[in-house]
């Protein structure tokens, strides 16, 4: 929201400059965003001019030669050229002198146009930013010029103002805005005069009445238009006024200062004026052309599906039936919350205005915005929680303005419709909320004198009442959505005397420890695996394109493999884009994202680890698919590891490795090891990764196993469709490593007794893997058998065609003797008998 700062002092004034004032209102909770500044640079050289003469130029047939009056020591009047068509003797005017800096930037000089020098520039609105129209020069004699609401009288044709006078004595000419950020929960702070409230909270300063205690319009009933509400729930408070005799007409200069710096387009005097009011009291307002609704009677119901409605954009837009409409005799006229109608929009020739004021159920507007796309400043405000009090607020000052500005006379009466669809609306309950001293203390660490936290709560428009422990509060209407509990009240107090002075304490604890759970530490620990051994980390994004599953070669899901588990993605029903529209099902995509990056930017040799969610969902049925419920819903940690490019500094003198298999592994092997996990690899393809140097990984003792995750080299197909080189890449899930893992780790004595160490070749078919033979050797070795590895492998002519030779060191152990050939002999044959079995051979 956009605050125009003299606006703003025009009812909270203190002595601070702007950016003390910003300080001051972010500190307190109402965030300052950026300061802009509105108009002129500077005032300086922006005077009021009376035009003498206007004649046309001898050389140019749109330009005139005007003389004009500037209030000048000497006396003598300037001579300036002028293009615009209405420029003529008599008029005062705004004229900018050489040296004055235009909104741009730009400084004027002297000039000479077409043989005649030019003294300084008639100007028009948008040369000023008070509008967008630049038609031509901004006459000052033609408007009644305001500089606050109920001020007194600027110049006009019977109060003129002398040549001379600085501009900005008369128009708003250059001022400061805040830009603020309102959080959700503040409503009330969408306004002018609630920001108001909250900087004289924040600094003290006197706070001017309600700028709506005057209401020149009346209560009772209205006659000459009439409005049925049939969705009361959605709609709690309608009110409705009547104007006659409008003229619609430009704003006035000060009216449209003020729009433009707030944001707003200036339209015409009465469609101002609905956005003044809105931006001054919160509340969204909208004016009917009486004469062009139909029967002189609206009707508040909700949508029928498919409905249409053509809106003040010219759009046309589709309905469904959880939608709320106004229409009139001939059908829907405009959209209940979010923006009106083009059929009874206000027209030059309109002269009966029905001013709608209503409050409207916020999540129905918040829904309807979505659904349509459709987001308007006042959807912006109403889906947020209006309260019906503000509707009050809203048609007191539009009232004014109507009965000033256009010169519209209101007829006696308010249409007022509550939330039971009646006439008569009831105003509910006020809350009442105990304020403890001793609970305020406790909460902030701090004390806070009772009369302080009545002062504060007081200037922030709360009722309070001492009481034997502390206050009794009453909450304003424009907060009973906020402040609902003693907490409440207490950061109301905290905020406005100041977060920065309450002390660092730690809160009171019962039986807490600052520990983390096990799944946190077992995360930890994988991600320092990780860094210990050089590599990075990234952090992408939670979302994906669906995409991401063509280019990593899984099948489609109509086809006969399509069940593939990755196909089980989580659709985001509203994404930010269609390249975010899914969940991510694994890290590899924004993995890849970073190597291609880096990669593109010269950096060929990465190393990269990311640990975060992934999630799977239960696919819909299809044919040739997985059935519903095949894969079911599931967030989970996981680890993912890219490796690509060089192992060894490309400066290195020696051999130099690349990223492979192995090298993968090897890093799978120090997170996997860190907690003493029995973990194998087994060959297994996937789409995605090289056929022949891809497996799972499995963890568990050989009787019952658990993937962990996948392990291998990615498939070219999709390292070049990232222009990746041979990259290797595994993945684990954390949340089923933190399952098979030991809370807490137990030490095991090695035993004061030495090993005793044998080797053993053995000669095996190819197919057998080197990991199948180890599992054999372990279990027939049972608990003598401390440690086995491959040391050699061989291949040739000496062990025959598919067959290889696989030499092992065997390490036995005992924890109450030294071990001799003659105690591990029986233990060796099993193992020998169980190598055996698949297809083995002794050498030697």
């Amino acid at each position: 929201m956009r605050v125009p700062l003299p606006w703003l002092r025009e009812y909270c004034d203190p002595p601070m400059d702007v950016h003390a004032i910003e300080e001051r209102l972010t500190m307190t909770g109402t965030k300052v965003e950026a300061i802009h500044h509105h108009g002129v640079p500077s005032t300086d050289g922006f005077v009021v001019g009376r035009v003498l003469s206007a004649e046309q130029h001898p050389d140019a047939d749109r330009l005139k030669v005007c003389t004009v009056a500037l209030g000048s020591e000497d006396g003598q009047p300037a001579t300036i050229v002028c293009g615009a068509p209405n420029v003529a003797a008599g008029q005062t005017v705004a004229v900018a002198r050489p040296g004055a800096v235009m909104p741009d930037g730009t400084k004027l000089k002297q000039a000479k146009l077409r043989g005649v020098v030019s003294e300084g520039m008639i100007l028009s609105e948008s040369e000023l930013q008070l509008s967008m129209s630049s038609d031509g020069i901004l006459v000052l004699d033609e408007l009644v010029l305001e500089a606050e609401l109920g001020g007194a009288t600027g110049p006009s044709p019977t109060n003129p103002v002398a040549p001379g006078t600085p501009l900005a004595d008369v128009l708003a000419i250059a001022m400061d805005v805040l830009e603020l950020e309102i959080t959700p929960n503040r409503p009330d702070c969408l306004s002018v005069y609630g920001v108001a409230r909250e900087l004289h909270a924040a600094t003290g300063a006197p706070l001017q009445p309600s700028p709506w205690s005057e209401d020149p319009g009346s209560s009772g009933p209205l006659t000459g238009a009439e409005v049925i509400v049939a969705c009361p729930e959605l709609c709690p408070r309608f009110t409705a006024r009547v104007f006659e005799d409008v003229t619609i007409a430009p704003s006035p200069p000060w009216l449209k200062a003020r729009l433009t710096a707030a944001g707003q387009r200036p339209i015409n005097n009465v469609v101002d004026i609905t956005n003044y009011a809105m931006l001054l009291t919160g509340q969204p307002l909208h004016a009917f052309d009486l004469d062009r609704v139909a029967g002189a009677r609206l009707t508040v119901r909700t949508a029928h599906d498919g409905e249409q409605v053509q809106t003040l954009d010219g759009q046309t837009r589709t309905l469904d039936r959880q939608m709320v409409v106004i229409e009139d005799g001939e059908g829907p006229t405009s959209i209940a919350g979010l923006m009106g109608g083009s059929r009874s929009e206000v027209q030059p020739d309109t002269t009966r205005v029905l001013l709608e004021v209503a409050t409207w159920n916020g999540p129905n507007i918040h829904r309807s915005s979505w659904a349509l796309g459709l987001r308007s400043e006042a959807s912006g405000r109403f889906e947020k929680g209006l309260q019906p009090e503000q509707c009050t607020h809203a048609q007191a000052i539009a009232a004014q303005l109507m009965i000033q500005l256009c010169g519209a006379r209101p007829l006696p009466g308010t249409i007022d419709i509550g939330a039971d669809g009646n006439a008569g609306w009831e105003p509910p309950g006020t809350p009442s909320i105990r304020l403890r001293e001793a609970r305020v203390q406790a909460i902030l660490g701090v004390p806070i004198a009772g009369e302080r936290q009545a002062e504060i709560l007081k200037a922030l428009d709360f009722a309070t009442e001492p009481c034997a422990d502390g206050l009794e509060v009453s909450v304003p209407a424009l907060r009973r959505a906020d402040v609902t509990r003693e907490v409440d009240l207490i950061e109301e107090v905290a905020r406005i005397d100041g977060l920065e002075r309450l002390p660092a304490t730690l809160p009171a604890r019962r039986g807490a420890a600052g520990r983390l759970s096990h799944s946190q530490r077992v995360r930890r620990a994988a991600e320092d695996a990780m860094v210990g051994r050089g590599l990075h980390e990234i952090v992408g994004w939670s979302f994906a394109a669906p995409e991401l599953l063509d280019r990593l070669r899984l099948p489609a899901a109509s086809s006969p493999e399509g069940d593939h588990e990755m196909r089980a993605v989580v659709t985001i029903e509203n994404p930010m884009s269609e390249g975010q529209s899914i969940m991510r099902p694994t890290l590899l995509g924004s993995l890849l994202d970073a190597a291609r990056h880096n990669v593109a930017r010269n950096g060929p040799d990465v190393a990269i680890f990311e640990s975060g969610s992934v999630y799977r969902a239960a696919p819909a049925p299809a044919a040739g698919g997985a059935p519903a419920g095949a894969w079911p819903a599931d967030e989970h940690h996981a680890l993912g590891v890219l490796l690509s490019g060089g192992l060894t500094p490309r400066a290195w003198q020696g051999e130099r490795r690349e990223a492979d298999f192995f090298a993968a592994k090897g890093l799978l092997a120090g997170v996997l090891d860190r907690f003493h996990l029995q973990w194998s690899v087994q060959a297994r393809e996937w789409p995605f990764l090289h056929p022949g140097r891809s497996a799972a990984v499995l963890a568990g003792d050989g009787r019952q196993e658990i993937r962990l995750g996948l392990l291998g080299e990615l498939h070219p197909l999709v390292a070049a469709a990232w222009d990746l080189q041979r990259t290797a890449v595994f993945a684990i899930d954390l949340g089923k490593l933190a399952a098979l893992t030991a809370p807490v780790s137990t030490f095991q004595a090695f035993g004061p007794f030495p090993p005793l160490r044998q080797d053993l070749a053995v000669t095996l078919p190819q197919a057998v893997s080197a990991a199948q033979a180890l599992e054999r050797v372990r279990s027939a070795g049972a608990a003598m058998l401390d440690e086995v590895d491959v040391f050699d492998v061989y291949t040739g002519e000496q062990v025959g065609e598919e067959r290889r030779s696989l030499a092992l060191a065997l390490s036995f152990r005992a924890l109450d003797r030294t071990l001799t050939d003659e105690d591990v002999a029986p233990v060796r044959e099993r193992i020998v008998a169980a190598l055996q079995e698949l297809g083995g051979e002794l050498r030697g």
